[in-house]
């Protein structure tokens, strides 16, 4: 190859390598993201997250909505008659202060789907009406357990110290049954391409809706439905903030995010799981809530626009907030982009950067195909 050529074609490379490297992702958006998933948002307590939240979406909508539970929606051309619904979840799953032993050790309560399995040696903080109160979830040492008859952690025997040895010292500290209780683990970046941390599922998603709403401000797209990003609270206990939220906003057509499976990991069986992998693209779940044909309309997006994706089968419900929309009684035109991740429930949940880039992108250009009054129904 002639020496001309050879450089035209190193350059050429090059410029295509760092072209593809460019991410869509600003300086401000990640230090959000950090924030936003360091913070504490568990079921029914999402306040402080959400106020969040709103803060970093305010300069890229009309107007928002908070309803009586706390879901939050950015509102863009609320005037607008046909509504478009992206939807992701806020809260993280939990504990509750159950019982408070006389010598001073705490009995827990799940909520939302808490693994009790990672709980031991887990430090924790306590919400209480004074503040915050650290705490640990102690395990009885190696050396003391009896090997022939290991017992395994649950429900039953878990339990948290916060240095107290009477239960009066426990209370003095603002610890009462009922109070809420999240891990201390933070946000972390994983060899350059992995977002590591508690509630990833599905604060990951709220961040990924919100680029969106950013994205279409910065590129002055002007959309010509009602958009309506919508944080939703409770979908770890039921879908439930999902389930108030659609009767008062009455939206034509839904995108929903939340995080699925990581299937690449040992201990995970694919046939009954599917073979999904970070780093390959957002899933589209195929099943009785997904519309068959808002879910060619992305699929055809995505193919148009060069985004990997992955798919996967559901038998009945998706397990996520796009079944409050489909099944809200007036049938919302629903499908489901989700973003594959690692250790779901943990407080290391992972997810690859591209995926996450990949998701905004899918969403964003999948509202740009939504014409004004689009009919979806099978038979016209």
């Amino acid at each position: 190859m002639p020496l001309l050529n050879t450089f035209l074609f190193k350059r050429n490379f090059t410029m295509a390598k760092k072209e593809k490297q460019k991410s869509i992702l600003t300086q401000n958006s990640l230090d959000f993201l950090q924030k936003y998933i360091n913070n504490a948002a568990p079921t029914g307590f999402e306040s402080e997250g959400q106020k969040l939240w709103l803060s970093y979406l305010k300069p890229y909508i009309d107007e928002y909505i908070v309803d009586t539970y706390g879901t939050v929606v950015g509102v863009i051309n609320p005037e607008a008659e046909y509504k478009v619904v992206i939807e992701a979840h806020a809260d993280e799953i939990s504990w509750f202060v159950s019982y408070i032993t006389p010598d001073g050790y705490i009995y827990l309560k799940r909520n939302g789907g808490s693994d009790h399995q990672i709980a031991p040696s887990k430090r924790v903080n306590i919400h209480t009406p004074k503040g915050i109160v650290p705490a640990i979830f102690g395990w009885p040492a190696i050396h003391t357990r009896d090997a022939a008859k290991e017992e395994a952690p649950s429900l039953r025997n878990i339990f948290l110290d916060c240095g107290c040895s009477t239960k009066a010292e426990v209370e003095k500290l603002g610890i009462h049954v009922g109070c809420v209780i999240t891990y201390q683990d933070e946000f972390m970046v994983l060899n350059e391409k992995f977002f590591v941390g508690r509630a990833l599922d599905n604060r990951i998603g709220g961040f990924m809706i919100a680029e969106v709403a950013r994205m279409l401000k910065e590129n002055k797209k002007k959309l010509p439905f009602g958009l309506y990003v919508i944080n939703s609270v409770q979908e770890e206990v039921g879908l439930r903030g999902a389930e108030m939220i659609v009767q008062k906003i009455k939206p034509n057509v839904a995108i929903i995010t939340d995080v699925c499976h990581d299937t690449q990991t040992p201990m995970l069986n694919k046939i009954a799981n599917g073979d999904l992998a970070c780093g390959k693209g957002p899933v589209l779940t195929y099943g009785p809530a997904v519309h068959n044909n808002l879910l060619k309309q992305i699929e055809k997006v995505a193919d148009q626009n060069k985004l990997p994706f992955q798919r996967q089968a559901v038998s009945r419900a998706t397990g996520t907030d796009t079944d409050a929309f489909a099944y809200n009684g007036a049938g919302v035109v629903s499908a489901l982009i989700s973003l594959p991740l690692k250790y779901m429930h943990t407080t290391v949940e992972t997810v690859h950067k591209e995926d996450v880039e990949n998701v905004i992108k899918l969403i964003y250009n999948s509202l740009l195909s939504i014409k004004n009054y689009q009919d979806f129904r099978y038979l016209k």
